[in-house]
């Protein structure tokens, strides 16, 4: 380590001789002209300018792409818009068609309650109708069995009590009821 600190020092002390080619260019000169050389064939081939095409050729690209962007999120916000429309107008349907089909609903049951009540009453009618109807033809029956029944006994009746006589009598006061 000693020897280390005691270089160090003798360095420290020592000037350095820089180095130089053809006796007049410093190391710092060689650098500086073989970057003007650089850059003067940067300049000659157009560098510069094939780097500036290249980068506004990927900026027009990427304006491109932002403007594709763009129109596309306006497209797709219109869709959005548009199928929201839709299904509100769809939910608007849907609930219009239900309430419909309840007035329709009641309607039906309201018709079946009067159609019930205008059979009920038909049949009513049609069962007093038969009623009626039989009643009549019981009472005509009744009556003409009655009549035959008192037909027959007044047949029995003046075949027993009348003889010829009595009938002549009879048919003669007919005659002079008639001539008066």
């Amino acid at each position: 380590m000693a020897n280390l600190a005691l270089l160090a020092a003798v360095a420290e002390h020592a000037e350095h001789a820089e180095p130089m080619a053809f006796g007049f260019v410093t190391p710092g000169m060689w650098v500086a002209l073989s970057m003007t050389a650089f850059l003067a064939i940067v300049i000659w081939k157009k560098v510069p300018g094939t780097i500036a095409g290249g980068l506004d050729a990927k900026i027009a690209a990427i304006r491109a792409q932002l403007d594709a962007a763009t129109a596309l999120r306006a497209e797709a916000e219109a869709l959005r818009a548009e199928y929201a429309k839709k299904i509100a107008g769809a939910e608007a349907d849907a609930a219009a068609m239900v309430e419909h089909a309840r007035h329709e609903a009641q309607a039906i049951i309201a018709k079946a309650e009067t159609d019930t009540t205008a059979m009920i009453a038909r049949r009513e009618k049609m069962a007093t109708d038969k009623i009626a109807a039989a009643e009549r033809a019981a009472i005509d029956d009744l009556r003409t069995r009655a009549a035959a029944a008192a037909a027959t006994a007044a047949g029995h009746l003046i075949a027993q009590h009348h003889g010829a006589g009595a009938d002549k009598a009879m048919v003669d006061s007919a005659i002079a009821s008639l001539a008066n």
